[in-house]
C-alpha cells in the first residue's frame, strides 16, 4: 500500500515535468516568433514559471552536450531522461512484485 502511494507519487510528477518541458518549449517558440507577447502578464507569468522549473534541468544538460549553434538538444534530452526514468520506476516495480517484497 505504502509503496503504491511512492510510484505513483514519482509517476506522477515525473508526467508533471514531462509536460511542463513540453510547454516551455511551446511557449518559447511562440514567444521567439512573436505569436504571445510577454508583455502581457498572464503570458509572461506563464512564461517564467514554465522557466524556473525546466531550466535548472536544461541548464545541466547544457553544460554536458556540445554547442550546436541555434539548435537545443537539451529539452529532447531532458524528454528521454523523463521516459528513461519513467520506465525504470516501472521496472523496479515489477521487479519488488515478482520477487515477493511489493504487496
Amino acid at each position: 500500500m505504502f509503496l503504491d502511494v511512492i510510484f505513483y507519487l514519482a509517476g506522477a510528477v515525473l508526467d508533471l515535468l514531462w509536460w511542463a518541458v513540453v510547454l516551455a518549449v511551446i511557449v518559447q517558440l511562440l514567444v521567439q516568433f512573436g505569436v504571445l507577447d510577454t508583455r502581457n502578464r498572464l503570458v509572461w507569468t506563464i512564461s517564467d514559471f514554465l522557466d524556473r522549473v525546466t531550466n535548472p534541468l536544461f541548464r545541466r544538460i547544457r553544460g554536458v552536450l556540445p554547442n550546436f549553434g541555434p539548435v537545443d538538444l537539451s529539452p529532447l534530452v531532458v524528454l528521454l531522461l523523463i521516459t528513461a526514468t519513467q520506465m525504470l520506476l516501472g521496472a523496479l516495480r515489477g521487479y519488488l512484485w515478482r520477487g515477493g517484497l511489493y504487496f
